[in-house]
C-alpha cells in the first residue's frame, strides 16, 4: 500500500508540504484579463521561507485555495503548480474548488459554525440551528478537505512531513492518513478549542468527526496549554478517548490514544517576528504616517491603541464603551488622551459582520459627539487597512488596549511591544491566549467588564514612566521569544521527532 502510494507521487515530490485555506500569493484580476500577484504576509509566509533557505526543505510544497476570481484565473492557467516568479520562489499549488463548495465551506462552516463554537459566539436561545440547509454545507465542507487530502497525498514524498493549518482543514489528517499511512502529519489550530460543553453545541456526529480528524495526525499542535487541555478533554468526553499527562512537566496533557493510535500534542505560542517589525517601522512610509497621526492626535495628549480586524471575538464595541467610561468617571482625560481605533473590516460577505463594523462605528461617531471638542477628537478610527499606519501607531501608544472575548494567541498584544518608540503599558483580556505569557507585565482585565476595563486604562495612563518602561521592556522580551520561523521549524522537528 505504501509503496504504491509513493510510486504514484510525482518525481518531485516534497519532502516538507503545508496545507492553509490562505496562500502566499493571491492575485488581482484587472479590467483586461491581466493578472497581477502580491505576495502574502504573515507567520506562514515567513516560517516557509526559512525553510526553503534549508537545502533539504528548498523543496517544500504549500497547498492552499484559490480565494478570489483572480486566484481561480491563475490556479487554471497554471496547471499544477503556480509561476515560482509570483510566488517568490516558493513551490505552491492552488487548488481551484469550485466556488459554491468553497462559498458552503468556508462561510457557512468554518466561519460561521467552528469560528463560532471555538470562540464561544453564538447566542444560544436562537443560535446554532442544525437543520437540512447545514447538511448541505456540511458536505460542501467535507468535499473541500478531501480536496486538500487528495493534493497533498500526490506532493507529498514518501515518509513527508505534512503540515496542515488550522480550523478549515480540521479533517484532512484523517483523510489524508487513510490515502497515505506512510507520512507524517501534524495539524496546528491558531484558534482557541471549546471546552467539551460547549463543543457539545455541534451535532453528536459532527462533533466525533472533526476531532476523529485531528486525531489522523501524529501530532496537534495549539497556541496555548489551555487550548490543549480543552481539545483533549473533548477528546475525553466526545469520543471516550484515553488522555496521556507528563508527569514530568507539571501533569500537562501529553498525548491522547484513540482508536488504536496515539496524537502527541504540543504546544507553540507564536511570537512576534521582531527583527522585521522594528526594520519596516522604521521605513520612509512610516515615518509619514507617524507624522500624521501626531498632527491628528494634537501635541501633548497620551494615546490608547488598538489594532484590530472587525472580527466578533476582538470586542472592540466593549473597548470604545470602557473608554467613553474612562472620559465620563475621569473628566481630568478629557482633551489630553486621544483613543486610536483601527477597526479593518473582515469577512464583509457575513451579515452579522457588517453589522458589526457598522455598530463599531456608531459607537465612536456617539462617543465623539457627547466629549469632541472644536480642537479635540477623541476617537482616531479608521477602517481602512493600512500596516505602514499601524506601524506608525504601535510606535507612538502610551496604552495598548487587547481586549478579545477568546483569541487564541492575538499577535497584536505582542507586536505593540516589539516596535513602541518609548514603551507602552499593555491592557490585555485574560481570555486572549497571549496572556498565558503576558500577564505578569500587562493589565489584565475581564473583557465583558466595561468599568473594570475603563478602570485599567485609568491605571495604565498614570503609570509611572519608570515602571512602565520596565514592564515595557519585559513584554517585548516575552513578546518576541518564538518569533514566527522558529515557531514553524521547532513544529517541523518535533513532528520529524528531532524535539519532544
Amino acid at each position: 500500500m505504501v509503496a504504491e502510494h509513493a510510486h504514484s507521487a510525482p518525481v518531485d515530490a516534497a519532502p516538507i508540504v503545508v496545507a492553509s485555506n490562505r496562500g502566499p500569493v493571491s492575485y488581482a484580476l484587472s479590467a483586461d484579463g491581466s493578472l497581477t500577484a502580491g505576495r502574502g504576509g504573515g507567520g506562514l509566509v515567513s516560517g516557509l521561507s526559512e525553510i526553503g533557505r534549508d537545502p533539504e526543505g528548498a523543496a517544500a510544497v504549500w497547498v492552499c485555495a484559490a480565494l478570489g476570481e483572480g486566484d481561480r484565473l491563475a490556479a487554471g492557467r497554471a496547471g499544477r503548480r503556480l509561476d515560482p516568479a509570483d510566488t517568490g520562489g516558493l513551490r505552491v499549488r492552488m487548488l481551484d474548488i469550485p466556488a459554491g463548495t468553497f462559498s458552503a465551506a468556508y462561510n457557512g462552516v468554518a466561519n460561521s459554525v467552528l469560528w463560532f463554537a471555538h470562540h464561544m459566539l453564538w447566542q444560544t436561545p436562537l443560535e446554532p440551528v442544525f437543520d437540512r440547509e447545514f447538511r448541505d454545507r456540511w458536505a460542501a465542507y467535507e468535499a473541500y478537505n478531501t480536496a486538500f487530502a487528495d493534493a497533498l497525498a500526490e506532493e507529498a514524498a514518501e515518509g513527508a512531513a505534512v503540515l496542515v493549518q488550522d480550523y478549515h482543514l480540521a479533517l484532512v489528517p484523517g483523510l489524508l492518513r487513510a490515502r497515505r499511512p506512510d507520512l507524517r502529519i501534524g495539524h496546528f489550530s491558531h484558534t482557541p478549542w471549546a471546552p467539551p460543553d460547549y463543543y457539545r453545541l455541534l451535532p453528536d456526529d459532527i462533533a466525533e468527526q472533526v476531532l476523529r480528524g485531528v486525531l489522523g495526525g501524529d501530532r496537534a499542535g495549539f497556541l496555548t496549554r489551555r487550548w490543549a487541555e480543552a481539545f483533549a478533554a473533548c477528546c475525553a468526553d466526545v469520543l471516550g478517548a484515553e488522555v496521556i499527562r507528563d508527569d514530568g512537566n507539571d501533569g500537562a496533557v501529553a498525548a491522547v490514544r484513540f482508536a488504536g493510535r496515539t496524537t502527541r500534542l504540543g504546544v507553540h505560542a507564536l511570537g512576534a517576528d521582531a527583527d522585521f517589525l522594528r526594520e519596516r517601522a522604521h521605513r520612509p512610509d512610516v515615518e509619514e504616517r507617524l507624522a500624521a497621526l501626531r498632527e491628528q492626535v494634537g501635541p501633548g495628549r497620551r494615546t490608547i491603541l488598538r489594532v484590530d480586524r472587525t472580527e466578533l471575538s476582538k470586542n472592540i464595541v466593549r473597548g470604545l464603551h470602557a473608554y467613553r467610561r474612562l472620559l465620563e468617571d475621569h473628566p481630568r482625560w478629557r482633551g489630553r488622551v486621544t483613543h486610536i481605533a483601527f477597526a479593518y473590516p473582515s469577512r464583509q460577505d457575513l451579515k452579522v459582520y457588517r453589522d458589526y463594523t457598522a455598530e463599531v462605528e456608531r459607537v465612536a461617531e456617539s462617543v465623539n459627539a457627547a466629549f469632541g471638542t472644536a480642537d479635540w477628537q477623541p476617537v482616531i478610527l479608521h477602517v481602512k487597512d493600512d500596516f505602514a499606519r499601524s506601524l506608525a501607531a504601535y510606535r507612538m501608544a502610551d496604552v495598548a488596549l487587547v481586549n478579545p472575548i477568546r483569541d487564541g494567541m492575538n499577535l497584536v498584544a505582542k507586536e505593540v511591544p516589539a516596535v513602541s518608540d518609548h514603551g507602552c503599558v499593555l491592557v490585555l483580556s485574560r481570555e486572549a491566549g497571549a496572556a498565558a505569557e503576558l500577564a505578569g507585565e500587562a493589565i489584565v482585565v475581564n473583557p465583558y467588564d466595561v468599568e473594570a476595563t475603563a478602570r485599567a486604562l485609568h491605571l495604565a495612563l498614570l503609570m509611572d514612566p519608570g515602571e512602565r518602561a520596565e514592564r515595557a521592556e519585559r513584554l517585548a522580551a516575552a513578546a518576541t521569544r518564538l518569533p514566527p520561523a522558529r515557531w514553524f521549524t521547532e513544529q517541523l522537528h518535533a513532528l520529524e521527532g528531532d524535539a519532544p
